[in-house]
């Protein structure tokens, strides 16, 4: 969940329907050398094809969401931020005030850039919308997967901290840390690892017999910086990160999960039933039900005819429900909220059926409730996990942004310096690097003015799209359409955009320099106590 320099920058903004001439193109075109889907966290992997994201690994569709988020930030209205899991619970909190949070975290191994500003620009929105915000040194995973040693870590974390408040980022209202000064966080690794196994990080990441171990226990440690705001009271938390970090959110909401006391779910008989199996069984109740008088009950010896007849052609989970129905008999199919014990101990367990109101089947293992709805029933397990000492997650979110397109093309990467402008740059060297860099222009002036520059592929547009523009859409709308149009030439938008560049980083640079003093007074420690 580290934003750091190996990174796979492709797809530019491009048009569509939300506000016109920024909406993000679905990912068509792709920059040159793009290849399939990997999501590597650690390598240099590149998305040619956002979409697959949906279809591949389950990441949903931003747009389907924004009109439910308040104000949203013009990242998410040009479609910057093109996917998410599960965000609905933290735009929700932010609609009726309730307590949310935010947290993303900067792998130390070079300068900060503009392609991190995206990140920072996140955060701090979301601590603007009243969320406690986080903003991490990923300083243990940079020394174990990167080698870095603690002087270079020192040097690049204070930078980072810097470009993060001078943002915009309120360190007194929200939360900095480095993971290897931060004991608390270290504890929650701990726990987090018993949940974990190798064969697991072995599946998601490729580890292998030659991975240290070193590197496994700081994927522990970023588990636990994901859940980390859900210390003192859990809450909807959202990771903002590029796609390229999504198999750490995914493991950090199965952890989040496997560490709750209890599984809440629908039932409809005393025994248990997967996914599959259970959607069987309401498809039998909703249909028998509706041919018995009040004082009838639907069977499960009945439930398992009605499949065998009317279900689709015989699956694994047809057979296996209906078996189940059979052994249950003449035992009602009545519709129930259940508390599966995942984990809980003893007088939580207690506490949780003293607790339950109204009619109710305890059994080994799990407690049934007949009057209680889903949301009342989770609401209920989290309330006598944290009474009894558990932590009651709520499974972490994530928003996903496009990576930005390196100034000559291709990847953006810190190692390349010219691909990149570093928030640290000589005002008049970003200048110049934006004046040099590649753009989606014709191969003349003559052709762009009759067939229009192509702006989904220019990284200088980019640069309008995603920075130069700020919340101002009106302007960025005006340099696309002028580009697509054949009105603007590569030359003067350049040099508009290299003006603009400049001033940024004149800007930003004062204020990181007002920002030293906050810093040095700030509770976090700068210069590791670690062996060199």
């Amino acid at each position: 969940m580290t934003d750091d320099d190996a990174d796979a920058r492709d797809q530019p903004v491009g048009s569509g329907d939300r506000v016109d001439g920024l909406r993000a193109d679905g990912g068509e075109t792709a920059a040159a050398g793009a290849d399939d889907v990997t999501l590597d966290p650690w390598g240099s992997s590149t998305v040619a094809d956002y979409r697959k994201l949906f279809e591949e690994f389950g990441i949903e569709e931003f747009d389907e969401l924004l009109e439910g988020v308040p104000n949203p930030h013009y990242l998410m209205r040009r479609g910057v931020i093109f996917g998410h899991r599960d965000y609905e619970p933290v735009a929700k909190a932010m609609r009726e005030g309730e307590p949310f949070a935010a947290l993303s975290g900067f792998m130390p191994t070079g300068d900060p850039h503009i392609g991190h500003k995206l990140v920072f620009d996140e955060i701090i929105w979301h601590q603007q919308q009243g969320g406690d915000a986080y903003g991490l040194i990923a300083d243990l995973e940079a020394h174990a997967a990167r080698g870095l040693t603690w002087d270079e870590i020192d040097e690049h974390s204070r930078d980072y901290l810097l470009s993060l408040i001078a943002l915009g980022f309120d360190p007194e209202d929200g939360t900095l840390y480095r993971q290897s000064e931060n004991r608390e966080l270290q504890d929650l690794a701990f726990e987090l690892g018993a949940e974990a196994n190798f064969s697991e990080f072995q599946a998601i990441y490729g580890f292998d017999g030659e991975t240290d171990v070193s590197h496994m226990q700081s994927v522990v440690t970023q588990m636990a910086d994901i859940l980390y705001p859900q210390l003192e009271e859990p809450k909807p938390t959202v990771i903002p990160v590029g796609p390229d970090q999504d198999p750490h959110v995914r493991l950090a909401r199965d952890l989040a999960t496997r560490m709750r006391f209890f599984k809440v779910s629908k039932a409809y008989a005393s025994f248990e039933c997967d996914d599959a199996e259970r959607e069987l069984v309401a498809a039998a109740y909703a249909a028998l039900a509706d041919d018995l008088d009040e004082d009838e009950m639907v069977r499960c010896e009945d439930a398992a005819d009605w499949l065998r007849e009317h279900a689709p052609e015989p699956t694994g989970a047809r057979e296996s429900v209906a078996a189940k129905l059979d052994e249950a008999g003449m035992e009602p199919v009545r519709p129930r909220t259940r508390f599966f014990d995942r984990q809980a101990t003893d007088d939580a367990f207690e506490a949780l059926i003293d607790a339950v109101d109204g009619e109710k089947r305890v059994y080994e293992g799990h407690v049934d409730a007949f009057d209680l709805d889903r949301g009342e029933a989770e609401e209920l397990a989290r309330q006598v996990e944290l009474d009894h000492g558990g932590y009651g997650f709520v499974a972490p979110s994530s928003i996903y942004h496009r990576f930005m397109t390196g100034l000559t093309g291709g990847k953006m990467s810190s190692s390349v310096p010219a691909s990149h402008i570093s928030l640290l740059d000589d005002p008049e060297d970003g200048y110049d690097k934006v004046k040099s860099a590649t753009t989606g222009g014709r191969q003349s002036a003559e052709e762009q003015r009759e067939k229009g520059g192509k702006a989904d592929e220019c990284p200088v547009y980019e640069l309008y799209a995603y920075l130069l523009a700020n919340d101002d859409d009106d302007f960025a709308t005006e340099v696309y359409e002028e580009c697509v149009g054949g009105e603007r030439l590569c030359g003067d938008c350049k040099e508009q955009a290299a003006t603009l560049m400049r001033e940024f980083l004149e800007d930003h640079q004062e204020k990181r320099a007002e920002a030293e003093a906050l810093l040095d007074d700030l509770d976090i420690e700068l210069e590791s106590s670690r062996k060199r």
